[in-house]
């Protein structure tokens, strides 16, 4: 008897837990009146901090557009709260429900859309190589003998040596813990090189003490999507994050927003990061997708 008590209590405290817990991230920001947002520090022009618990950025700017829209859904105005992120931790802490949109720098691809859902792609990333301008590298080739730094948690080293151009070249590998930490090592001199997503090569440079002093050198060795990341299989946030990017498009607002941020000055500095728009981010505008990396390496 007294063991079929406890089983009861048992059973209700599970209905009662699984009547408790929201079934989505919609029904989660609607009952707690707070939405977390997965910001990065030193992501580029992307996401990065101003100091004092403020984030700026473009896709800080595009998770504010869809928050907005979610603010809609639920009927509400949402607390936003910021989250620091970085390469290691981003994908558990959206998983375990501690950021419900991570807007940092996160490539979609097939291994990690066995963890995590993405929105439609808003940005379209060249990994490249960035060095001392008087360093004499001039490319991949350059690279043999030399020490790479790229940072914990990325794929970008992974990337460089799976390229064609690397074929035989040997080289040590170092790792910063975020972007602003694998850049250091770049300009202390601890590394030759820093292999990483031009646009967050191109913001470290930009915001440096002396950016004449570093160059991005040699030809793109991978084309990724880069993308909002938010739980897998929450269809609420996935529609709210898609609908909101493909407005954005239509109307001519995600081009804008690209020209603010990668052509225009930005703030705290007033720097230009002068990164063009390619012609797969054009793409990406015309005719709104999430696909995955797979998909454009397969495209070549």
């Amino acid at each position: 008897m007294f063991q079929k008590s406890l089983f009861t209590v048992a059973l209700l405290a599970a209905a009662t837990s699984a009547i408790a817990q929201p079934a989505s991230t919609l029904d989660k920001v609607k009952e707690s009146g707070t939405i977390t947002m997965g910001v990065r520090d030193s992501s580029g022009a992307l996401s990065y901090t101003l100091g004092d618990g403020k984030y700026t950025g473009y896709h800080v700017e595009i998770c504010q557009r869809i928050i907005d829209n979610i603010e809609k859904q639920v009927g509400k105005k949402l607390t936003v709260k910021y989250q620091p992120v970085t390469s290691q931790n981003r994908i558990p802490l959206v998983q375990n429900g501690t950021v419900d949109l991570e807007c940092g720098s996160t490539t979609n691809n097939l291994t990690r859309q066995k963890d995590v859902a993405f929105a439609d792609t808003t940005f379209v990333e060249e990994v490249r190589v960035a060095v001392k301008a008087s360093s004499g590298i001039n490319g991949i080739a350059d690279l043999n003998g030399k020490t790479v730094a790229t940072t914990t948690g990325t794929t970008s080293v992974q990337t460089l040596r799976k390229n064609e151009r690397a074929r035989g070249i040997d080289f040590k590998e170092v790792f910063g813990k975020d972007h602003a930490d694998s850049f250091l090592l770049l300009s202390s001199g601890r590394a030759d090189a820093f292999v990483m997503d031009g646009s967050l090569l191109a913001g470290n440079i930009a915001n440096s003490p002396n950016p004449a002093e570093f160059k991005i050198v040699g030809a793109p060795l991978s084309v990724e999507p880069i993308a909002i990341m938010f739980r897998k299989d929450d269809a609420g946030i996935k529609k709210a994050a898609d609908d909101t990017i493909v407005a954005l498009a239509k109307s001519g607002e995600l081009e804008k927003l690209y020209t603010k941020w990668f052509l225009n000055p930005i703030p705290p500095k007033g720097v230009k990061l002068n990164l063009p728009m390619s012609e797969n981010m054009k793409k990406v505008i015309a005719s709104p997708n999430d696909k995955p990396a797979e998909d454009y390496a397969a495209a070549k």
